[in-house]
């Protein structure tokens, strides 16, 4: 979103002053972490036309989320691990456990912006198992976690528990496959177009980087 327009979907949002400097500040720093990958699971950067960077995954199911977030009109913006909740809950021991999480994304959705944290399906009905005061079943049939909403009401925002299971396959696949027809096709002038032919015919081996910037020839 350009500024005039974060500016506006801040006060259209209702944001008490708190979220506004820590959604401001957030698209204004770089993620607060690097990614890794591990035995069994991807990492890597996303190039996204939406954002204008790249974003940081570390799984086969955030890189599905991205894909989808990345075409979903809905949303707005999406910032990969953009700050640190402070959570609190019991841990399999029952003591008390005090968690610094990076989140996945912070999403900016027309109508409110969320943490959310995705994770597989499989991991998550582990996870409700054995950390039982961090993941829990939501009633609608899918997944929550109270200390993560507990820090993110805290500072004004909604967080929300993701599972591979909302992501098909073969939509993903689908988007994947059609991305370069999403690609905004160039379109040049005919005073420019023979501007180009004229370059190219006196230099054939003329590299693309030395036309769209010919200053870069001087320096």
């Amino acid at each position: 979103m350009l500024d005039d327009a974060y500016l506006h979907w801040l006060d259209q949002c209702g944001f008490s002053d708190p979220a506004r400097t820590l959604l401001t500040d957030i698209r204004r720093s770089p993620p607060i972490r690097r990614v890794a990958g591990g035995r069994r699971n991807i990492h890597g950067r996303y190039p996204s036309r939406k954002m204008h960077r790249t974003i940081q995954f570390e799984s086969h199911t955030e890189l599905g989320a991205i894909y989808v977030m990345e075409h979903d009109p809905s949303i707005l913006e999406y910032w990969d691990q953009p700050t640190r909740l402070k959570l609190h809950y019991l841990g399999p021991s029952r003591r008390r456990v005090t968690n610094w999480h990076p989140p996945d994304f912070l999403v900016l959705r027309q109508g409110g912006a969320s943490f959310e944290e995705w994770k597989r399906e499989e991991e998550l009905v582990r996870l409700v198992k054995e950390h039982s005061d961090r993941y829990q079943r939501h009633l609608s049939g899918g997944y929550r976690s109270a200390p993560g909403e507990a820090a993110a009401e805290a500072l004004g925002l909604l967080y929300r528990v993701r599972s591979s299971r909302e992501l098909s396959a073969v939509f993903v696949q689908n988007l994947l496959f059609l991305d370069d027809y999403w690609v905004t096709p160039l379109v040049v002038d005919e005073f420019h177009h023979h501007l180009l032919q004229e370059r190219v015919a006196a230099q054939p081996g003329v590299r693309l980087a030395e036309i769209l910037e010919p200053k870069a020839r001087s320096r």
